[in-house]
């Protein structure tokens, strides 16, 4: 049973991988397309459209799930998401820009997305997602309020980022032929919308499945299911930010590989969890609180860095995006936190 298991892993994670190749290449040609800059391709398309699964697993556990455990999956899959966009993707950005530095011809590990992109991204996530992870302590008229901030906020966020213009716009990047229409220097809308619409689809049937799998395998293994929806289901949701911007830090598209995530982060720490607070009663464990302390901070050393010295050092993301995920795991694997 769990080879059978294991395998329906390896399967959906190959599809991911593939629709997210895809993805970066039609999204980048839907920007163009739109004439909208770098910058907010990365923090917008390329972030709301990859957060899809995210988006979905939580509702179908939330809304279809019988009982608290439903619940728990859900509050676990809407916390997961931002903690490991805050830890392991900005750990393992770090690491490819250390494995890309012979193709990036640098000799100084340095990522240089543009600085007013991913502050911009991240002087929104902190306090949302702080407002957020506190409605836990509100009474439920206070709670609405929260929800409504979090969704105004959100849609000034967009306003905000489609209207920077080019002090935001980050680097000029060579396009690549659309991948449905390689031999077209100007592919249509359709073709493109078309290319978008089924890596889609690619990726949300392959998250799906890899986290049905990984539901079979903790119920052989027997992990909680909070555990298991802040561990395990945002690696299945999140491998398209990831994949994503490995891809974009391969090609020197700092901008839009960091502002996949960071805006990624914003979306993961307004709109999902105003859902949350609106369809569950929003009470989160020690578990869940420690994911979004960790996550926060992750985004409070990365602004900060960003602030005062305009780039980011890719040993540095390495560092603390491994420790704080490691942080966790072994507070969650040890009991010390319920």
């Amino acid at each position: 049973m769990a080879v059978w298991e294991i395998g329906i892993l390896l399967l959906s994670l190959g599809l991911i991988l593939i629709s997210a190749g895809f993805f970066t290449n039609g999204v980048e040609w839907l920007g163009k397309k739109m004439n909208l800059t770098v910058g907010a391709v990365g923090s917008i398309l390329a972030a709301i459209g990859t957060a899809m699964p995210e988006t979905i697993i939580p509702l179908i556990a939330i809304l279809f799930s019988r009982g608290e455990v439903g619940h728990e999956i859900g509050i676990g899959a809407i916390l997961g998401a931002p903690f490991m966009l805050g830890t392991l993707a900005l750990f393992l950005s770090g690491g490819s820009v250390l494995a890309f530095k012979k193709v990036r011809q640098e000799n100084y590990p340095r990522i240089e997305p543009e600085p007013l992109v991913i502050r911009r991204d991240l002087t929104f996530f902190v306090p949302l997602y702080t407002l957020a992870v506190l409605a836990t302590f509100f009474s439920w008229p206070l709670k609405i309020a929260v929800v409504v901030v979090l969704i105004m906020a959100y849609l000034f966020f967009v306003y905000h980022t489609i209207t920077c213009g080019e002090k935001c716009a980050g680097e000029e990047v060579e396009m690549d032929p659309l991948l449905i229409a390689r031999k077209s220097t100007n592919p249509p809308l359709f073709l493109v919308l078309l290319q978008i619409g089924i890596a889609l689809a690619g990726i949300i049937i392959g998250a799906k499945f890899f986290v049905d799998g990984i539901k079979a395998l903790s119920v052989l293994w027997g992990i909680p299911a909070l555990i298991f929806s802040l561990l395990i289901a945002p690696l299945a949701t999140e491998m398209p930010e990831k994949i994503n911007s490995i891809i974009w830090l391969g090609q020197r598209k700092d901008t839009m590989a960091l502002g996949n995530i960071t805006g990624a982060m914003v979306f993961q720490g307004s709109i999902i969890p105003a859902v949350g607070i609106l369809l569950t009663s929003w009470v989160l464990s020690e578990a869940a609180l420690l994911s979004a302390i960790l996550a926060l901070v992750s985004a409070l050393f990365t602004l900060t860095i960003i602030k005062y010295r305009g780039f980011l050092d890719a040993r540095h993301l390495l560092t603390y995006g491994g420790v704080f995920y490691l942080v966790f795991l072994i507070a969650a694997l040890t009991g010390i936190i319920s």
